[in-house]
C-alpha cells in the first residue's frame, strides 16, 4: 500500500465523510490544493451503467463555460486545402498522410486530434497507438468533422471530450484549482447537465451513484449530487 504523505494526511483530516453542498465542496477543493504547482480540478463520477453493453455507453463532449485553464495543442489530419484551412484556424499541427505516418511512429506532441471524414479510413490504422491514450478522433466526440474552424475554436476555448470507463466511471478535468469557487461550480454544473442530457438509453435504476472532486494532489471530497442537480443554471 502506498505511503500517504504528511501533507495529504493533514488535508484528509479536514474532510468529513459525507456529501458536501456543491459550493462548499469546490471551496474545500481550493483550500486543499497546496502542492507546489498549479493543480487541476478533477471530478470522478460513478454512474449506474455497464459500458460493456452498447446501449449503456457514454461518450460525448462538454463545453465548459469557464474553460479548462489549459493550453490545448490541436493536431488536424486532413486532405488538400483543408490542411491550410486548419493551420489558418489555429491548429498547432496540420498534415495529411505524412502526419498519420509520423503519429504511427510515435510522434504525439498534441492533446487532441481532429480529422476530416474523408481521411478517417487512413486514420483507422492509428487505433492501436491513439486508442489507449483516448486520442482517436470520433464523430460523437466532435473530432471528426469538415467544419475545422469551429471545432478548433471550441476545443481551444474549453470543449472537452469524455467517456465512461469500463467500470462506468467518468473522470473529467473541470478547470484549475486557482479558478474562483463560482467558476468551478459553473463548470461542474455544465458537466452534470451534459451527462443528464446524454443518459444512455439502456441505463437502469439509479443513474447517479457518487461524485467526488479533488485537486490533482488533494484528497477526495464527496459532492451532494441531488443538490448539484437542483441548482438552476444561469
Amino acid at each position: 500500500m502506498a505511503k500517504v504523505s504528511k501533507r495529504l494526511r493533514e488535508l484528509q483530516a479536514k474532510i468529513e465523510e459525507r456529501p458536501y453542498e456543491p459550493l462548499e465542496a469546490v471551496k474545500l477543493l481550493k483550500e486543499t490544493a497546496t502542492a507546489k504547482f498549479a493543480e487541476t480540478a478533477e471530478v470522478h463520477i460513478r454512474l449506474g451503467i455497464d459500458p460493456k453493453y452498447t446501449d449503456q455507453q457514454l461518450r460525448t463532449t462538454v463545453a465548459l463555460p469557464k474553460g479548462t485553464g489549459q493550453e490545448i495543442r490541436v493536431a488536424v489530419v486532413a486532405r488538400g486545402e483543408k490542411v491550410a484551412e486548419a493551420t489558418a484556424a489555429g491548429a498547432d499541427i496540420a498534415g495529411s498522410e505524412e502526419l498519420i505516418d509520423e503519429i504511427f511512429k510515435g510522434k504525439m506532441d498534441f492533446d487532441l486530434l481532429i480529422a476530416t471524414p474523408d481521411i478517417m479510413p487512413k486514420v483507422a490504422k492509428l487505433g492501436k497507438v491513439l486508442g489507449p491514450r483516448g486520442l482517436m478522433p470520433s464523430p460523437k466526440g466532435g473530432s471528426v468533422t469538415n467544419d475545422l474552424a469551429s471545432a478548433i475554436a471550441e476545443f481551444k476555448a474549453g470543449k472537452l471530450e469524455f467517456r465512461a470507463d469500463r467500470t462506468g466511471i467518468v473522470h473529467v478535468i473541470f478547470g484549475k484549482a486557482a479558478f474562483s469557487a463560482e467558476d468551478l461550480l459553473e463548470n461542474l454544473k455544465a458537466l452534470q447537465e451534459t451527462i443528464d442530457r446524454n443518459r444512455p438509453a439502456g441505463a437502469k435504476g439509479r443513474f447517479w451513484r457518487s461524485m467526488f472532486v479533488s485537486a490533482t494532489m488533494g484528497p477526495s471530497i464527496e459532492v451532494d449530487i441531488a443538490a448539484l442537480r437542483d441548482i438552476k443554471a444561469e
